[in-house]
């Protein structure tokens, strides 16, 4: 909820508050891209624990992308989530989406290397 996977996965982080909140802003960075984002939803369930964070203008997509960790009482076991949809956003994300995708993909694994 302190934003850890993000900065655990290589992006410096500026937030608006100190942990997730609906209406926090959320600034990404990561080399010479930026990636403002706003809290949208938080998860606070027994077994159950995230948020999830649109893009703002400015950021090279438009999506959402949720974080989350789930107890299973079944098996004992701690899982993470990260659930993420978007489009292009800017020409320049447009001209390079089959490098944007991979980049996101490892962004997200680098996610959950962290978590």
């Amino acid at each position: 909820m302190r934003y850890g996977m993000l900065r655990g996965a290589g992006l410096r982080v500026i937030a608006t508050t100190e942990t997730a909140q609906v209406g926090s802003d959320v600034l990404g960075r990561l080399g010479p891209f930026v990636a403002p984002c706003r809290v949208v939803y938080v998860i606070a369930e027994p077994d159950r624990r995230g948020f999830a964070y649109g893009s703002l203008p400015g950021h090279a997509v438009s999506g959402e992308e949720m974080f989350g960790v789930r107890y299973d009482p079944s098996d004992d076991g701690v899982y993470s989530e990260v659930v993420a949809f978007s489009r292009p956003a800017t020409w320049w994300s447009r001209i390079g989406s089959p490098a944007l995708a991979l980049v996101q993909r490892i962004v997200t694994a680098r996610y959950l290397g962290a978590v």
